[in-house]
């Protein structure tokens, strides 16, 4: 994904860990020139086999770059796209710039646009302000509006945190009943007060005799950020209710790849892949780096003015920087049970440790255990149904109360009882 406008926003989100990467650059701009953003678009393009291509900005706020560079980024877009392929546009925005103008571009040429929002208006402006501190709710408001009223395709973004961690079933609901939204994206806040690697920080004894889930040495968990069981306890809560109600009408990423992990085949979220490496990011000047939460001065891969992006992501520093999520797990984590389905996340949150008192075990471990096991029965059953070539929603009927002596939802033929109903 692109930073057309680097870490700038407008906004001014208490969490947000992108805005101090102002610093990397000094007294820059932070605006994407041309030479740079034809680059991009043609390198992306020219690196995919498969008919479909997906174009994607983020932030910062992008929508500072104004209309008339996404109209250039669109035009340049046809310009190389080959025969037979079809090419699809993203962006993250926060929704309070939006336009007529904005919203009629983005119609015409089927953008998917994903707005951050925290839930309804008491948890959402808790951290989510403008650069004078003042709430942003009713502003994110006007543009999903907008964004509806021109027929966008739309998804939420919601960031878990200490101020909406405890309402998973008002936040949910919010973006369900009262934005009427099918696709939900849940990202739990980790912050810390020093950049979180992959490894012990230098100089960490791995044997201190910490307990498990103590955070290493030097760093620091934010107030602002998710408590890790009640980020378990969220997820559960909605679960619960999405399986009752909203299974194949609502889609929430988080479930999506859970069953992709009980179905054994790729998911969409690259923090529950064994390997990761595969999200780089585009700086506005043209520097790619290894992550979105990897954008330091060791992580820098190359440039795309010097060097096409694809031999950078193929690069054996990014290869080897992708296979250390997996190489470096703890012997914790490869005995877990649901390792299949988390594979220890994100390194960026493996700064705790493990009963044993071994370094690297995810800050977010204790809520994912919870999750997985609690969803293990579920999942057994859509990823039954869809191995059937049934649809997964029809999990709902059976967990409902399907009549146990009647004909099972899946199609198997057995009695319900005898079947899934078991």
């Amino acid at each position: 994904m692109a930073k057309p406008a680097g870490p700038i926003c407008n906004l001014n989100c208490s969490y947000c860990y992108f805005l101090a990467k102002e610093s990397l650059y000094p007294g820059d701009r932070f605006r994407m020139p041309d030479d740079v953003l034809e680059a991009y678009i043609r390198q992306v393009i020219e690196g995919q086999d498969a008919p479909d291509v997906t174009i994607a900005w983020q932030g910062g706020e992008p929508t500072l770059m104004g209309v008339d560079f996404f109209r250039r980024a669109l035009a340049l877009a046809e310009e190389h796209r080959r025969p037979g392929q079809r090419l699809h546009h993203t962006i993250q925005t926060n929704g309070t710039l939006l336009t007529d103008e904005w919203c009629d571009l983005f119609a015409r040429h089927g953008f998917l646009v994903g707005i951050s929002i925290d839930g309804p208006a008491h948890l959402h402006d808790r951290y989510r302000v403008d650069k004078k501190g003042e709430p942003t709710f009713e502003r994110v408001m006007r543009g999903v509006e907008l964004l509806k009223r021109h027929g966008v395709e739309l998804n939420v973004l919601c960031t878990v945190n200490a101020a909406n961690q405890h309402h998973p079933l008002d936040v949910y609901r919010f973006f369900r009943d009262d934005l009427g939204v099918e696709f939900v994206q849940f990202i739990p806040v980790v912050e810390t007060t020093i950049p979180a690697t992959p490894a012990a920080p230098a100089g960490a004894d791995p044997h201190l005799g910490r307990g498990a889930g103590e955070t290493l040495p030097g760093i620091v968990v934010t107030d602002r950020s998710v408590d890790p069981e009640a980020w378990g306890e969220f997820l559960v809560a909605v679960f619960d209710e999405w399986l009752r109600h909203d299974v194949g009408r609502v889609f929430v990423q988080m479930f999506d790849a859970a069953l992709a992990s009980w179905l054994d085949v790729p998911g969409g979220l690259c923090i529950f892949a064994e390997t990761c490496g595969d999200a780089v990011v585009v700086e506005h000047n043209g520097d790619m780096y290894s992550c979105d939460h990897f954008v330091d001065p060791e992580h820098r891969l190359g440039n795309i003015t010097q060097t096409h992006l694809v031999e950078l992501l193929a690069s054996p520093p990014q290869r080897a920087f992708g296979a250390a999520k997996r190489d470096s797990l703890p012997r914790y984590c490869l005995e877990c049970p649901v390792l299949f389905a988390c594979h220890g996340e994100c390194p960026k949150n493996r700064f705790t440790s493990t009963p044993d008192g071994e370094p690297g075990l995810n800050y977010l471990c204790a809520g994912y255990r919870r999750f997985f096991t609690h969803v293990d029965g579920p999942m057994r059953l859509m990823a039954d149904l869809v191995r059937r070539g049934r649809p997964a929603d029809e999990v709902a009927a059976v967990l409902t109360g399907a009549p146990r002596n009647e004909a099972c939802p899946c199609g198997s033929g057995r009695k319900a009882k005898h079947c899934h109903a078991r």
